[in-house]
């Protein structure tokens, strides 16, 4: 399986995301957000966190205009498979990959720490190898992860399950506890906090680890 992890001037969860793809046993390769096309053969595509020149504007707005965008909404438009970490969550939203908005949290605080996940779906290849109602510590680093949606979209992410994570409990304002969606066909999520953070036991915990297996294992059997 392979893989292209995307760097954008500002992103500091490249490395990490290549890391754990790498240990899931995923060919990757970084991409330079000027490059206009990816490798040839990718299954992935990976938008990983951090502040994207920036965070001028709005998070992930000028991320959205590099040259590399538009090869990965023509990614995203053959039914590849895209991931979107923190800030990469943000360019998805801003690439009208997914939908909603990641506004200011409401506390107006950067938050950063472990927090409780609970998995909402287990009908997509991110989130297969968990179970339903399984309770996830992953770390969140972010300042903009309170997720908003209007309520029709609301009502269309509940009756397609396309809610993947919820925060059990809620800890930036985002509606309905959200801290994870899936596109309509599945195959694009993005979420606020870092599975990629979460493999090694030494760095505190591998609840992210079967995310990158599940991923890399049905993405091979395909």
């Amino acid at each position: 399986m392979k893989a292209a992890v995307i760097t954008f001037p500002g992103s500091n969860c490249d490395r990490d995301l290549q890391v754990a793809l790498s240990r899931a046993e995923a060919d990757v390769t970084q991409v330079w957000h000027k490059d206009a096309s990816l490798p040839d053969g990718v299954d992935l595509v990976a938008i990983p966190g951090g502040f994207s020149f920036g965070d001028y504007l709005r998070c992930g707005a000028i991320a959205a205009q590099s040259p590399v965008a538009r090869a990965i909404r023509e990614h995203a438009g053959r039914g590849g498979y895209v991931l979107g970490v923190c800030n990469g969550f943000q360019v998805l939203t801003e690439l009208g990959l997914l939908p909603g908005t990641l506004m200011r949290n409401s506390g107006l605080n950067f938050i950063c720490r472990p927090v409780t996940l609970r998995v909402m779906t287990t009908d997509s290849d991110f989130t297969s190898a968990y179970q339903p109602d399984q309770l996830l510590t992953v770390p969140v680093a972010h300042h903009d992860g309170n997720y908003q949606i209007d309520p029709e979209g609301l009502a269309a992410l509940k009756q397609q399950d396309r809610i993947a994570f919820r925060y059990a409990p809620g800890i930036n304002g985002s509606v309905a506890d959200i801290a994870g969606v899936l596109s309509e066909n599945r195959r694009v999520l993005g979420m606020m906090p870092h599975p990629e953070r979460a493999v090694d036991r030494d760095h505190g915990g591998t609840d992210g680890k079967a995310m990158f297996a599940s991923l890399v294992g049905a993405l091979v059997a395909s």
